[in-house]
């Protein structure tokens, strides 16, 4: 009775079961993989936060499928902040980005149809689109003193059923952005097989270089959905308030807003109290960006430091995120080193959750709290 769009194997994976047992017997776990912001010992302005939230403007009902102006005027200042020109009409708000992806799988992808995806990258992508009766095909990045896309690849993977390709700007895991040269190749394949650039940008605010990242709404050359949200930039994913701004030639974005408004108008997902506190929960991005920024640098120099006392391992470079990839002696596979390193009270993901090419990667998060992100690396490096 049941889709098959859903016949998943819902049983634990054999790190997840082994993370349940280690986290039963009690004892000291050093935990590398943490990603939820709310729980990492940041200071929020609780008290605008909640005033924001209280407000008369939730007693009336006043439906935008766009999602509300002062809402959009909200993410418009964020982008100008940043430099960036973004109209509020070419705005629709989304309660996440998973939303923001099921809007752009729906607008572009009939049931079969192909998105391109790169690799290494953030593994939800696929349920995402099975949800969706989207195919996903992957690209790779490859590394060579600093991650890239490979074209020649990408290409390839190119079908009569292709209708877009996913950029994450900057990756999660590998850190990092897009390049110029990259979107203008990225362009012309686009162009010439007519496709959509789907741009994640997450993680756009965390760069580790002092001036800002440039975003996709600048894009103008194909039709480009670039999505982003408060659950990174702010430190709330609690709130649910994301977006997707649309830009590209002025008859696509024309018709690709006007068929999304109605998707959106399906749902009107959005609720009234976050959409009344947005430009309150956008502005708490300020201190919260610099505690965490603060606290990614710190850790990088702790692991720069281990990883300097030792041959065995080395890290791959990054420009930006919350992650970092360690390279290390390939002895057994990923998954069997983890599980080592949990029974030994050290929890991280091996690479081939995010799809890395073979064995021989770790992914830790440079949020941990400082103490036991040190203490992780220690009994990590300590193993080799």
């Amino acid at each position: 009775m049941f889709a098959t769009r859903t016949q998943w194997n819902l049983n634990s994976n054999r790190l997840a079961k082994t993370l349940e047992e280690v986290r039963a017997r009690g004892g000291e776990l050093l935990d590398l993989t943490a990603s939820n912001p709310t729980e990492c010992g940041f200071q929020y302005d609780g008290a605008s936060i909640l005033k924001a939230l209280i407000t008369p403007a939730v007693l009336k009902y006043h439906p935008d499928p766009r999602g509300l102006q002062s809402a959009r005027l909200a993410v418009q200042n964020y982008y100008e902040q940043r430099g960036q020109r973004v109209r509020p009409e070419d705005l629709i708000l989304t309660t996440s980005t998973s939303e923001a992806y099921s809007f752009a799988f729906r607008l572009l992808c009939n049931p079969g149809e192909e998105v391109l995806v790169p690799t290494p990258s953030y593994p939800l992508f696929d349920f995402l689109a099975e949800i969706q009766d989207v195919k996903l095909v992957r690209y790779p990045l490859v590394y060579d003193h600093g991650w890239q896309i490979d074209f020649h690849s990408l290409e390839a993977a190119i079908t009569p059923r292709t209708r877009g390709v996913i950029v994450v700007h900057p990756n999660n895991p590998t850190g990092h952005f897009t390049k110029a040269g990259e979107i203008s190749k990225l362009n012309q394949v686009c162009t010439a097989h007519d496709l959509a650039i789907i741009a994640d940008e997450v993680f756009l605010d965390f760069s580790l270089n002092s001036e800002h990242a440039g975003s996709f709404t600048a894009n103008q050359s194909v039709l480009t959905l670039t999505m982003s949200g408060l659950s990174k930039i702010s430190g709330l994913p609690q709130m649910k308030f994301s977006w997707l701004a649309i830009n590209g030639p002025v008859n696509k974005k024309t018709e690709a807003l006007a068929r999304l408004e109605v998707i959106a108008d399906t749902f009107l997902s959005m609720n009234a109290a976050i959409q009344a506190a947005a430009p309150t929960l956008v502005a708490q991005r300020h201190g919260f960006q610099q505690q965490l920024m603060a606290r990614v640098r710190g850790n990088l120099a702790e692991l720069d430091k281990q990883l300097s006392e030792q041959k065995s391992c080395t890290r791959l470079e990054i420009e930006g995120g919350w992650y970092s990839v360690i390279r290390v002696p390939v002895m057994r596979s990923d998954e069997e080193l983890a599980l080592e390193l949990l029974e030994e009270g050290v929890y991280l993901h091996p690479g081939h959750f995010y799809d890395f090419p073979g064995e021989g990667y770790l992914v830790v998060s440079l949020i941990t709290r400082e103490r036991e992100f040190a203490e992780g690396i220690e009994k990590l490096l300590a193993h080799f």
